[in-house]
């Protein structure tokens, strides 16, 4: 198994995975969904504590903490973009904060990783393409990594959001 790419309906925070994805903003600060989520999990404090001392970072990027609470052992905190009607530069930064994401795991040796669909809440970026772009995103990660080993989850809380998914990998394949 060089890597997989599933979808569960659960909280991302239930995933037993060795890092999970915070759907962050770019000043690393806690906020609602699952940015929310993640921090109460973790421990707000500590988390907090961690991400001032980092600062921030960039659209299109990502940077790891400890996971401090959480089953996982990290959290990658990915920032992606405002949707802002797709022609700036949404799809190249949403793409590449789910590839800075599956870099962080590597490089910090997880071989197991739990998204959120990056940007599909309140940014506002269009559910459907959002997916393709995730998938897309993993699976070049998958291709270009051929010797390392890494299960991809995606946790989605509704139907709609699995199933459009499930779509967009099997479209991919």
């Amino acid at each position: 198994m060089t890597g997989t790419i599933e979808i569960k309906q659960t909280g991302i925070t239930d995933l037993d995975v060795e890092a999970i994805v915070n759907a962050a903003n770019s000043q690393l600060q806690e906020g609602g969904g699952v940015c929310g989520a993640i921090f109460a999990e973790a421990g707000s404090d500590e988390l907090r504590k961690a991400c001032r001392k980092i600062g921030g970072c960039k659209t299109g990027h990502a940077v790891i903490t400890p996971g401090f609470n959480l089953k996982s052992k990290y959290i990658i905190h990915a920032v992606g973009p405002v949707w802002r009607g797709g022609d700036d530069n949404e799809a190249e930064e949403l793409y590449n904060a789910y590839m800075q994401s599956l870099i962080l795991a590597k490089e910090h040796d997880c071989h197991s990783i739990g998204f959120p669909v990056i940007s599909s809440g309140i940014y506002g970026y269009p559910k459907k393409e959002a997916w393709q772009i995730a998938i897309k995103s993993c699976s070049d990660f998958i291709e270009e990594n051929s010797n390392y080993s890494i299960r991809i989850i995606f946790a989605v809380l509704s139907d709609r959001s699995r199933k459009l998914g499930e779509h967009a990998i099997e479209n991919q394949m």
